[in-house]
């Protein structure tokens, strides 16, 4: 099951975020190969965050999915998701930051 943790230090007060979240999952099931019915999406506004030294409207995200990750995916994740987020929240793909954690692969290092 992905799950996705945005937060942002945009106030998401009044904002729609049924869209946000739809697109997201949408996104995320496309791009991983897994049902919507398994994404998770969790979406934080107002949090204190400074990027390049401001505070102008910035995120961060973090995927965690069990299998379904690999290189091109973390690629088609950080484009999609920054669009979305530059689209619904007029945040700068260029201030997004996206961290992806495959649990699978920790599993398989430890085998190792």
């Amino acid at each position: 099951m992905p799950c996705v943790d945005i937060s942002t230090n945009v106030n998401l007060e009044g904002v729609d975020a049924d869209p946000i979240f739809s697109d997201v999952t949408k996104a995320v099931a496309s791009i991983i190969g897994k049902p919507e019915n398994y994404v998770m999406v969790l979406l934080k506004g107002s949090v204190a965050i400074s990027f390049e030294g401001n505070k102008e409207p910035a995120a961060f995200a973090e995927i965690i999915s069990m299998g379904g990750i690999n290189s091109e995916v973390k690629r088609k994740l950080i484009a999609t998701i920054g669009t979305i987020l530059q689209t619904k929240l007029s945040i700068p793909r260029t201030r997004f930051f996206l961290k992806v954690y495959d649990t699978t692969m920790a599993h398989k290092i430890a085998k190792l």
